[in-house]
């Protein structure tokens, strides 16, 4: 089966059928709806659209709010990096978000100071066992270890249980979120060292951003151009072909599960260590973002069809979503409504590509 076949990286442009790569098209939206926003927010401001009162050049979308738009996307761009993975071979996974909360907690747990100006630290764990000033590394491992367990076991009920994903996921995301709860008592674990604070805020705060797009690029690489992309897509576009081919289906699919496990993991150490803080509520409805921005980038949840760029552009939109609705002040609960609009019109869409698609072929 050809790699146009599955999706990999997008359909290319044929003149004759006149098919565009699906990451154009997100793109195109994604410039579609920053223009609409900059035309709303000229129009509430009394400017002409990129022009203030004086003729100057001016945009909402100014440096500082592209870096909140894409500092917010990132980490749960993380997350969709796994997701995306997961759709395309023909998956869901619900579990991501509550795999961020148990796991921030564990691995903060794990990265605490023993002192705190002088005095023992009053949001300590460990401090009896003296599990404290612990090498960056050990929070690192356990927190990865975390996410690398609730993914395997993600695949393996999926795989040889056929317990249907949605299921599966679902009870994961029930039963971590009660780990979250359950590892210090619903309370708060704070106070980490300085090398564990540095993953989520070096490079002057831009790290979850260089993690972020560092990753996308990878994992492009590794399904375009990798045994592990093409299968993965042949999984998704049909299971009993891909078995029938010789693909070791249930082996892959745990597989595909640990590494959305392990990404949901990564991103709990991002966002813990960027805060300072672990709560157990940390990554509720994380999950559904990262949905969404995979499927707004073109990821079809029939699965076999989908890439990491249109993910990465899916989520430039969620940003630019949410940011230019902050900016109109348009009250949260109203955002949220748009927010899911914005979702269902986005398979609507799909369906409608595929059908279309099936029509031309």
């Amino acid at each position: 089966m050809s790699d146009t076949a599955h999706g990999v990286g997008g359909l290319p442009f044929d003149a004759s059928k006149r098919v565009w790569p699906n990451e154009l098209n997100v793109f195109g939206a994604l410039v579609l709806i920053v223009v609409v926003f900059e035309v709303l927010g000229a129009s509430l401001m009394g400017q002409s659209f990129l022009f203030d009162s004086q003729g100057r050049f001016d945009t909402i979308f100014n440096e500082q709010r592209l870096y909140i738009i894409v500092l917010q996307v990132s980490i749960v761009g993380i997350i969709a990096i796994g997701v995306t993975q997961v759709i395309i071979a023909g998956g869901i996974d619900l579990s991501s978000g509550s795999i961020v909360g148990a796991t921030a907690m564990i691995a903060m747990s794990f990265a605490q100071v023993a002192e705190v100006n002088g005095q023992p630290n009053p949001k300590g764990v460990f401090i009896e066992q003296g599990w404290v000033d612990l090498p960056v590394v050990v929070p690192v491992m356990v927190g990865l270890a975390c996410g690398l367990a609730a993914g395997l076991i993600n695949g393996l009920l999926i795989a040889y249980t056929r317990i249907p994903p949605f299921i599966a996921t679902l009870g994961m995301m029930v039963t971590a979120r009660g780990i979250a709860k359950w590892w210090s008592k619903g309370q708060p674990i704070s106070f980490p060292t300085q090398e564990y604070a540095a993953i989520g805020n070096g490079f002057g705060g831009w790290m979850p951003v260089v993690i972020f797009v560092g990753l996308a690029i990878l994992f492009q690489l590794i399904l375009k151009f990798t045994v592990y992309g093409k299968h993965t897509y042949a999984i998704g576009s049909n299971e009993e072909a891909a078995r029938m081919s010789g693909i070791k289906v249930n082996r892959h699919k745990v597989l595909v599960y640990t590494i959305a496990g392990m990404l949901a993991a990564l991103a709990a150490l991002v966002l813990s260590s960027k805060n300072l803080t672990a709560q157990a509520g940390m990554g509720v409805m994380y999950e559904l973002d990262a949905i969404a921005m995979a499927v707004i980038g073109g990821v079809s949840l029939s699965g076999g069809r989908g890439s990491i760029v249109g993910t990465v552009i899916g989520a430039l939109i969620f940003g630019v979503i949410i940011s230019g609705f902050t900016f109109l002040r348009l009250d949260a609960y109203y955002q949220e409504m748009v927010k899911g609009a914005v979702i269902v019109g986005a398979v609507v869409l799909d369906q409608w590509r595929q059908r279309y698609q099936a029509l031309r072929t």
